[in-house]
């Protein structure tokens, strides 16, 4: 339901003369607002742009303006937690268009036809070292070198991708795909340097002479949790399991396993698991359901799946096969407490899945740069730390760690980068207001239900890591797309043109807008009350 914008300032004449009209005292401006979806993207994704591009069949033009932003959709239509489907508006009217679903869609479609954005800008001479192949990394590789800098990124680990590559299982992000889009940014330019740990920052800034660096090295170090345990042996990390499981070289659980953590991480784990043979993965969570940190549809899969959540239990010991845990209470702070009340399960291998710290040491020789216990590093709000042209982020820098979020401060660090090197200060663009459900004027709609993604079977699932989640088609996707309330950007619906009892409004043309006849329009408002999307607010009249 939404347009193509034709450019970033509104395509309509909003020349106006004050006092024609008999008792006028406003008249109508057409404005493009800000969409909730916009406004809830970690990665700072002008949806509402690309949605209008692709329900008009311009999968090409989509990509482009996707790409503006986030250089992985194929990535992110898989993984992203979506909350820009959180915010949707439609969700009020039946169900929030299935966005990730599009820009997948998308993502797929150009890694098929070998889609490769342009670099506009001229080379600056500059060049930046980004360490850690990451999808932050990634992200300001992709940035920096279409603002027109040499990028050359450092990775640890034997290859590209970082947590994307060995922290999220191949059934939700198959291999294939993630080094699709990494092979494009390389085709772009970009230099990925495999197996090179960077120990003394200083020592390799100078020695490749890099006038910038961008430090995202993710958070790779598993927390752990004092339990007494016989056989250490049978207890593992969970990064290092499934870091395990994506190399090739899965450890031997036995039948029984249980994971101990409630995120995300915890229910990978446990599917994981369950796909090398486990005969039963039980998940064991300190707190209730409600206050879990993984998403509620990952709970949902996992449990589809035979895994087995055992809410408001914490593991005391662990000896030989027998697992022996409490039982906790939510008290009236809603703070897990102990019961007393002990029970033994059976568990051949205990995994850990209790969240992850940064690997930061290096950094601490770095003057000016500030580590915290945990390993994260501070950044001000352009991303650098306390050492001029030493920038950081991802899952390094205190924030929510998803992969959006780290694409996001990518992008945001690669424009503070560039203006830094350039000398000139970067000032992000204000916000337009944002629209809200209540400032809609909704017509009644029909066949709005969202297209459902195709999935594996439970039995299909536990086979092996194959996709669990497919693609939209091209008919069903452009369907989706279609969905879309174009939220405070005009559509060119024509209801104002419709509406307009003094034949003030005048189109004109597609893409192009309308534009308003001063001296016929009295201010009646009615073209505001017609427009089902925002796009028009009334303006009061300057004063004589």
């Amino acid at each position: 339901m939404s347009r193509q914008p034709t450019d970033i300032t509104p395509a309509v004449d909003l020349t106006v003369e004050r006092g024609a009209g008999p008792v006028r005292t406003s008249h109508p401006q057409w404005l493009d607002l800000l969409p909730p979806c916009n406004n809830a993207c970690p990665a700072g994704e002008d949806i509402q742009a690309w949605l209008a591009l692709a329900q008009a069949g311009k999968h090409r033009q989509a990509w482009d303006v996707l790409m503006q932003d986030n250089p992985l959709p194929a990535v992110h239509g898989r993984v992203c937690y979506h909350p820009c489907e959180g915010a949707c508006n439609r969700r009020e009217l039946d169900a929030p268009v299935s966005i990730h679903a599009v820009e997948r869609f998308l993502g797929d479609l150009a890694v098929r036809e070998g889609w490769v954005p342009r670099i506009d800008s001229a080379a600056s001479g500059k060049r930046v070292l980004v360490v850690g192949a990451g999808p932050s990394g990634l992200s300001a590789a992709y940035h920096l070198t279409r603002l027109g800098h040499t990028v050359e990124i450092h990775e640890a680990g034997p290859k590209p991708g970082g947590m994307m590559h060995f922290g999220i299982p191949a059934y939700r992000l198959p291999r294939a795909d993630l080094l699709a889009e990494i092979a494009r940014i390389e085709r772009m330019g970009v230099r990925i340097v495999l197996n090179h740990r960077v120990t003394d920052l200083a020592a390799e800034k100078d020695a490749g002479k890099f006038d910038a660096v961008f430090v995202a090295i993710g958070a790779h170090v598993s927390r752990h949790v004092d339990i007494p345990a016989r056989d250490a042996a049978r207890m593992l990390d969970a990064v290092g399991y499934l870091e395990g499981v994506a190399s090739g070289a899965p450890p031997l659980l036995g039948r029984r396993v249980v994971v101990y953590g409630g995120g995300n991480t915890a229910m990978d784990a446990a599917r994981t698991a369950r796909r090398l043979g486990a005969d039963e993965a039980v998940i064991v969570y300190r707190r209730d359901r409600a206050h879990m940190p993984a998403h509620e549809f990952e709970a949902d899969e996992a449990i589809e799946e035979g895994v087995k959540i055992r809410w408001l239990t914490t593991i005391k010991d662990f000896s030989g096969s027998t697992l022996t845990v409490e039982r906790m209470e939510i008290a009236p702070d809603g703070r897990p407490v102990p019961t007393g009340e002990f029970e033994t399960l059976p568990a051949d291998a205990v995994v850990l899945a209790l969240g992850q710290e940064t690997d930061s040491g290096f950094l601490r020789r770095v003057p000016g740069v500030e580590v915290k216990s945990d390993g994260s590093v501070i950044v001000g709000p352009d991303m650098m730390t306390g050492a001029a042209g030493i920038f950081a982020g991802g899952d390094m820098v205190p924030s929510e760690r998803t992969v959006t979020v780290a694409v996001g401060h990518g992008k945001l660090a690669a424009r503070h980068i560039d203006a830094w090197l350039r000398r000139i200060p970067h000032v992000p663009a204000g916000k337009p207001k944002l629209v809200t459900w209540k400032m809609l004027n909704l017509p009644v709609f029909s066949d709005a239900e969202p297209t459902p993604q195709k999935r594996l079977l439970g039995a299909a699932r536990e086979a092996g890591f194959a996709e669990v989640t497919a693609g939209l088609s091209e008919h069903d996707a452009r369907r989706e797309a279609q969905r879309c309330l174009s939220c405070g950007r005009c559509f060119e619906c024509d209801n104002c043109f419709a509406a307009c009892p003094e034949g003030a409004i005048v189109e004109l043309g597609p893409g192009r807008g309308y534009r308003l006849v001063a001296d016929r329009c009295t201010g009646c408002a009615t073209c505001y009350e017609q427009c089902p999307c925002h796009a028009i607010e009334m303006q009061a009249e300057a004063a004589p």
